[in-house]
């Protein structure tokens, strides 16, 4: 025989949370009771009353005690009931059925009715119906459905243990009543599940056991389904339960689920008893009429099976639990654990992780956006038991942990983090460094003093991590660091391939009286205003902008008082090298009267060369002043009379250029006709002409124009 148990077999998370909270609440020795029965399952109801945790079946009988919701929750009026008497309540409501009640009140805040799936006398049905603001019908069956009014608008919904067919044979009728049907699937998906499980489970066995409370209806719904599929099924709700000769059929296998309310410890008991007994009466018989249900009356059992059942069942309660903590995970606040998604509600996920509860995380605490009921997700225990039995479990503090530790990480390495401004507080920046508040003083943002902080809310920075208080968790970092550790590897670097001498490309930044800033990859080095030209230059900006690309010369380094002295004077030729070769002597030139002395006015043939021109030789006649013949700023006509490159001189003239001119007008004027008579001063007669030749006389005569005839 092979026996098969179903993987979601057993306590639900819900009800495991509730056995656990009470549990811990026994041992506390604090006075205390149920209202109603916790579970369905007079096992765990028997030891916590003999734990002095006994059920109460009204508010007035709590006198005073601490009060534990069973997870089928309760209605408003009775916790209402329960605080006026005075009595401390532990909601233990399942966080499915905690669900159905909010969502039962909030759709009924209007007077919305309330139409609720499930059976009338169930202790959840009852509970949730208090919740309804306005009108709740129940209907657990197509037929009941119909028999309701119609309606214009209405809210349906479900008890969390209901059967799905059931639920939209349901429905079907309901919209057909209802104009405006708002529907609401409140079944537990670990009900879905477990339900899904065994019938899957009693399509391929020979005979199936279900184990559970008689009264419940999550365990009357298995048998109901598992016996849809195969006959050989029986409901137990101990080990003790099961007929001694229902392995007498000759069952080659068989499977063995358990309702929400069932403990581990039962479970266990029964498959390990099962097995046993199977051993025992192997062989002695191998066929039997198949078990048509759980009531049948079954034979006497022999004397010797009762015994060693007794047996089993005392060793096996007393084995159980080491047995169970053997194959139990052990946690500690802050472990690091991977579990699978069991159930998921609006707020909260449950996962198993291998513990005696499955974990609860909520869904702020998770870091990825979807999980599924079946995926595997790693957590992080953050509390082994919240003071109601739950663990309590974070994925987010994963994330953040490793965020942390990467902060760590490159705040020992000196690296930089990125950051985003957040918001502009007192003294300076919050900002978000992977996950990680940071904060940021106003005296670090920038190197120079920042008058409105909210210029930085929203934006990217690269920020310096430069004190950390690693048991809060939290940093100080600056901006100004970054800034200025960058500034000075730029200026290293600079310096590092700076070399006298060598031409360079650069942008003007500013400009100053004296000379040019001009950024050279990271520093700035100066053009004095004598090296901006070769020529005379009143202020920079005759020459270069603030922004102009240029090419300058390293003319000097400073390394120690970091100075940069460029020229872009140096990129063009020296004027006086060719000055002999451009301007001859004896040539005329044009220039520009720059400067005037008492001796002479200087005159720039180009920027970089200016020549003289001498009092003497600035007009044809002797003048008292050099103003009396130029002025600055006119353009001349100079002759060159001599070029000194060595003393870098040239000597010009104006008044032969002035007298050069005055000759040749003179020529000009002077300039006649030879045949013409000549006049003598001297005498009054008139000098001879000299005849033209008779061939030229001849010329002149025939090509004359004829007399016109008289009129």
């Amino acid at each position: 025989m092979q026996l098969e148990v179903a993987a979601h077999a057993g306590f639900c998370m819900g009800v495991r949370r509730a056995v656990e909270a009470a549990w811990n609440v026994a041992e506390s020795g604090k006075p205390a009771c149920t209202l109603g029965e916790l579970i369905h399952n007079p096992q765990v109801v028997k030891a916590l009353k003999e734990r002095g945790v006994p059920v109460v079946d009204n508010p007035d009988q709590a006198n005073g005690r601490l009060v534990l919701i069973r997870s089928h929750g309760v209605s408003p009026d009775v916790l209402d009931q329960l605080r006026n008497a005075g009595s401390d309540v532990l909601d233990l409501t399942c966080p499915f059925v905690d669900r159905l009640h909010r969502i039962v009140k909030s759709h009924s805040e209007d007077g919305t009715p309330v139409i609720l799936v499930g059976e009338q006398d169930h202790p959840e049905v009852q509970g949730t119906a208090g919740w309804a603001q306005g009108p709740v019908y129940v209907v657990a069956t197509p037929e009941d459905a119909q028999a309701l009014p119609e309606m214009e608008k209405a809210m349906a919904c479900v008890q969390t243990t209901f059967p799905k067919d059931r639920w939209l044979a349901v429905l079907e009728v309901l919209r057909r009543k209802v104009q405006r049907l708002a529907e609401q699937c409140t079944i537990c998906s670990a009900t879905a599940t477990r339900q899904q499980e065994a019938m899957e489970l009693a399509s391929r066995v020979d005979a199936m056991v279900v184990i559970g409370g008689k009264k419940s209806a999550n365990t009357h719904k298995l048998y109901e389904v598992c016996r849809e599929r195969c006959p050989n099924t029986i409901v137990v709700e101990t080990a003790a339960d099961i007929p001694h000769d229902f392995f007498r059929n000759g069952f080659m296998t068989i499977g063995v689920t358990a309702g929400a309310s069932t403990p581990d410890d039962s479970l266990k008991e029964a498959v390990t008893i099962m097995t046993d007994i199977e051993n025992m009466t192997q062989g002695t018989e191998t066929q039997a009429a198949p078990v048509e249900n759980e009531q049948a009356a079954a034979p006497a059992e022999p004397a010797e099976v009762q015994e060693h059942k007794e047996n089993l069942e005392d060793a096996t309660r007393n084995d159980f639990m080491a047995a169970v903590d053997e194959t139990l995970v052990r946690i500690r606040p802050g472990q690091t654990v991977t579990g699978t998604v069991v159930q998921i509600t609006d707020d909260e996920v449950c996962v198993n992780i291998g513990f005696k509860s499955d974990g609860l995380i909520k869904k702020t605490d998770l870091a990825q956006e979807t999980v599924n009921v079946g995926d595997e997700i790693e957590v992080e225990v953050v509390k082994v038991n919240d003071g109601e039995g739950n663990v309590i479990l974070s994925q987010r503090n994963i994330v953040n942990r490793k965020a942390w530790e990467a902060l760590m990480a490159k705040y020992e390495a000196g690296e930089y983090v990125d950051g985003v401004g957040k918001e502009a507080v007192k003294g300076g920046l919050l900002a978000d460094v992977g996950g990680i508040r940071a904060f940021v003083p106003a005296s670090q943002i920038a190197p120079r003093y920042v008058e409105r902080i909210g210029d930085f809310v929203g934006k990217d920075m690269k920020l310096k991590i430069i004190e950390v208080d690693k048991q809060k968790k939290r940093i100080v970092c600056s901006r100004k660091a970054v800034i200025v550790e960058e500034a000075e590897k730029r200026k290293k670097e600079a310096w590092d391939r700076l070399e006298e001498g060598v031409i360079i490309h650069g942008i003007v930044r500013r400009l100053t009286d004296f000379g040019a800033f001009v950024d050279v990859g990271g520093v700035d080095g100066l053009v004095h205003i004598t090296d901006l030209s070769w020529g005379h230059v009143k202020h920079p900006s005759e020459v270069v902008k603030p922004g102009q690309e240029v090419d300058v010369q390293i003319i000097s380094l400073d390394r120690e008082r970091e100075r940069i002295q460029l020229g872009l004077k140096q990129l063009t030729p020296k004027p006086w090298d060719n000055a002999a070769v451009k301007y001859p002597v004896g040539s005329i030139v044009e220039g520009k009267v720059v400067r005037i002395t008492t001796f002479g006015a200087f005159v720039e043939l180009e920027p970089g060369l200016d020549g003289l021109v001498h009092i003497s030789q600035c007009a044809l006649s002797k003048i008292a002043k050099v103003e009396d013949a130029v002025q600055v700023g006119e353009i001349r006509r100079v002759k060159v009379l001599n070029v000194d490159t060595e003393a870098k001189r040239i000597s010009l003239s104006i008044r032969q250029v002035l007298e050069e001119e005055a000759e040749e007008v003179s020529s000009e004027e002077l300039d006649f006709d030879e045949n013409q008579p000549v006049v003598s001063l001297d005498t009054d007669e008139a000098a001879p002409v000299e005849e033209a030749p008779e061939a030229e006389v001849e010329a002149v005569e025939e090509t004359a124009p004829a007399e016109e005839p008289e009129a």
